[in-house]
């Protein structure tokens, strides 16, 4: 078989030669010692030696060492990556199909669903994986960042995945970054990744887990402390002797949600327990290597010793008082404790029934997951107790779901009544089919995932969503409400006898036998490509080829019309939701008919829809900024704090940007969005003054000056001219460096790189 995606021995021997060179060069610039973040971000750099490394204010370019893409963001990717020409990737690039498979029956149905329903697109992306030399995960495989942490990772890794959740990664040592799809498109054809430099924020743990607490409560309990704009661009380096005592897919699970603080990544430096995750899946040549190369791959010791010196800042975290925590609803950053979930559930207006339990997803479906609540499930099966509530599991992987099954996990979980879903992301992002609740009904649901925006998990803008180890999950499926702690309530028997759930105590944190591992499902890249083509139905209403945006005519923006002032949250999933608009994430035309479709109007607290400048008629946004696109003006959105958090998807930069947006005006952006925006050609600016969102009135048109003199560090003027006939002007500030705004003349970062 074609290894040329692999992450070989000598692919690995070489990353690390290569951050010997380049630190060397760094150290001496530097005379400083370095974190383990630092180590990976600077021996990666395209110029170590002349590089500006200012933390917070300068752009380093790197060479990240490979790319992975799921299913859903792939399309928009490699339609890009077509448009530049090439005949292969610079780096080892796997495609992954795991976003489209809808939860509904079970695995075996719903996988038999999703390839029918999703056949085109999956032929789509097998023949681009064919046609370029990609690696293709095919729908059953597993989720993205599971299969990545398998069979891809290692420590000193630099990874970018068109995947907000890519950072799992950092569980096993890898700097591994979520982005759009232009970024991964730069380095596929062989261009640095430019990043603004981040801030490295030290996590010390202290002490060790024990009793019901999960490394899943280490990070909402941070998640808490630094809310979900606490990470924009900084990157999340965990120490202290609390780290070494974390499993290797216990780092996973922290990591993986530090994309819900908005960070740029987050990391674990190398130790035994990621050999021993190494070895249990078959990679003894990657432990060892990592093992030769451990200077390279943990904080320089002065660093240890003095880490308040050497990070931005200092979070600590004593695991050993650490409770279990759960978020919700609606952000994973609205923290409570199990010990006052009840007080919590009335304040929040949820119903404190639960309607659902879901395990799983790739946040929490490891092995030692999975044997964590198989120890509760003997115990709730021994006294013949029956959850209140479903449970629906999903495994992370092929190899996970294989090996459970082979070591009398997954059984154990079946005989309470777990129904076992697809290996697939599913109702984690919105791929939930529903039929019991109807639609607009309040509930509440529990699991082990990553985000709970409205809509996120079931497309329901009224499910409450909250989050939480999969113990504190599990547990509560057995009360099936929220009015009582299950970890301490007594539980009633059959039989009439009582008992308190007992903590699962130590489990294997690696199968003692080893992950079961198997390449079906997997297409390598193939020898021969010449006689290979990319397949794409020229009238499919799910798949089209991409046409350049039109280039920036060199003038003021003149009379654009305001589409939309958000009010609170304006995530991407509000910007471009997924559920069943994941189905047109190939047809740029087509999705962008969801545009803002949750995002919620200020002047009316209405999702969704606005009222029309030229005709008075409420209209969904989309109509509307079809309209305004027609005048030849195009039209302008405002929003609030932390405006795109959450997902990496690049379609709600690129939906705007084709229906005619030429600025977005925030009091803060995310970073992966701010970046997708510069990415297509969309100005993303910011006021100057916070305040002065307050003074954007309903039907205002707006101009934007100076952007004839647009340089790094300048500023450019508003001018509001409302419906009275007044107007006001205030000011916008950027953070576009040189290239960034080559970007934005040209029309778009491919439209530049196409030019060069």
């Amino acid at each position: 078989m074609n290894n040329s995606v692999d992450s070989t021995p000598a692919f690995i021997e070489a990353v690390y030669q290569t951050m010997e060179r380049n630190l060397e060069a760094v150290r001496h610039r530097l005379q400083r010692p370095l974190s383990y973040a630092e180590k990976i971000l600077y021996g990666h750099l395209a110029d170590p030696g002349g590089a500006e490394l200012s933390a917070g204010r300068s752009y380093i370019k790197t060479k990240p060492d490979r790319v992975a893409l799921q299913d859903a963001t792939a399309q928009m990717a490699i339609l890009q990556f077509m448009l530049a020409d090439k005949d292969e990737a610079a780096v080892p690039v796997t495609v992954h199909c795991d976003h489209l498979i809808k939860a509904q029956t079970g695995a075996a149905p719903d996988l038999t669903m999703a390839r029918n329903d999703n056949r085109e697109v999956y032929d789509f992306l097998t023949s681009a994986a064919k046609r370029y030399g990609f690696g293709c995960w095919l729908p059953g495989a597993g989720i993205i960042h599971q299969v990545v942490l398998e069979r891809y990772a290692f420590p000193g890794l630099m990874l970018l995945g068109t995947d907000s959740h890519t950072p799992n990664a950092g569980g096993l040592g890898s700097f591994a970054a979520g982005v759009g799809g232009a970024d991964a498109v730069d380095v596929m054809v062989g261009m640095p990744w430019e990043v603004l430099h981040p801030e490295i924020v030290g996590v010390r743990l202290t002490g060790h887990l024990s009793g019901w607490t999960a490394p899943k409560d280490i990070i909402l309990k941070l998640l808490g402390l630094l809310t979900c704009a606490g990470g924009t661009n900084r990157v999340f380096e965990y120490i202290g002797d609390g780290a070494d005592t974390i499993s290797c897919t216990g780092k996973a699970t922290i990591c993986n949600m530090g994309a819900e603080l908005g960070a740029t990544t987050s990391l674990f430096p190398f130790d035994r327990e990621m050999a021993d995750y190494l070895r249990a899946a078959g990679r003894q040549e990657a432990a060892d290597l990592a093992e030769s190369y451990r200077h390279l791959l943990r904080a320089d010791p002065e660093v240890i010793a003095d880490p308040e010196s050497c990070f931005d800042l200092i979070v600590d975290i004593d695991l050993s008082t650490l409770e279990p925590q759960i978020v919700g609803p609606h952000s994973p950053d609205r923290i409570t404790t199990v010990s006052k979930m009840k007080q919590h559930i009335a304040d929040s207006g949820c119903p404190s029934t639960i309607k659902a339990t879901l395990i799983g997803s790739c946040t929490n479906s490891s092995y030692e997951d999975m044997g964590r609540i198989a120890a509760m499930a003997r115990q709730i099966a021994a006294r013949g107790v029956k959850l209140k509530t479903p449970l629906l599991l999903t495994p992370g992987s092929d190899q996970v779901k294989a090996t459970i099954d082979r070591d009398g996990l997954l059984a154990d979980l079946e005989a309470i009544g777990a129904t076992l879903l697809a290996n697939a992301c599913g109702p984690c992002i919105g791929q939930w089919q529903r039929d019991d609740i109807k639609p607009g009904e309040v509930n509440s649901i529990m699991t082990s995932y990553n985000r709970n925006f409205p809509k996120r998990n079931d497309g329901n803008a009224e499910t409450c969503c909250f989050i939480g180890s999969p113990e504190t999950a599990l547990a509560y499926a057995l009360f099936g409400n929220f009015d009582n702690n299950p970890f301490t309530t007594p539980i009633t028997a059959p039989d009439g006898s009582t008992f308190q759930l007992a903590d699962p105590g130590p489990v294997d944190k690696v199968p003692a036998q080893g992950l079961m591992t198997s390449d079906e499902g997997f297409i390598a890249p193939l020898d021969d490509r010449s006689d290979q083509s990319v397949l794409v139905d020229p009238d499919s209403e799910r798949l089209a080829l991409l046409a350049p945006f039109e280039p920036w005519d060199a003038l003021d923006f003149r009379n654009l019309h305001l589409l939309l002032k958000a009010t609170g949250k304006c995530t991407t999933d509000h910007i471009s939701p997924a559920g069943p608009w994941l189905r047109f994430r190939g047809h740029l035309d087509n999705i962008s008919n969801n545009l803002f479709s949750g995002a919620v109007n200020s002047f009316t607290g209405v999702a969704g829809s606005g009222v029309s400048q030229l005709t008075g008629e409420e209209k969904p946004f989309s109509e509307l900024a079809r309209e305004y696109q027609a005048t030849g003006n195009g039209w302008i959105a405002v929003g609030d704090e932390n405006y795109g958090e959450g997902s990496s998807r690049e379609h709600a930069a690129m939906c705007p940007r084709h229906l005619g947006c030429k600025a977005v005006i925030t009091r803060s952006f995310a970073r992966i969005h701010e970046t997708n925006l510069k990415k297509q050609g969309v100005l993303p600016l910011t006021f100057v003054d916070k305040s002065d969102y307050e003074k954007i009135q309903e039907g205002d048109r707006i101009d934007v000056k100076k952007l004839v003199d647009i340089a790094p560090g300048s500023e450019v003027t508003a001018v509001l001219n409302h419906r009275d006939g007044t107007s006001e002007s205030l000011l916008l500030k950027h953070s576009l460096n040189d290239e960034q705004i080559a970007w934005f003349k040209a029309g778009s970062a491919l439209n530049h790189l196409r030019a060069a």
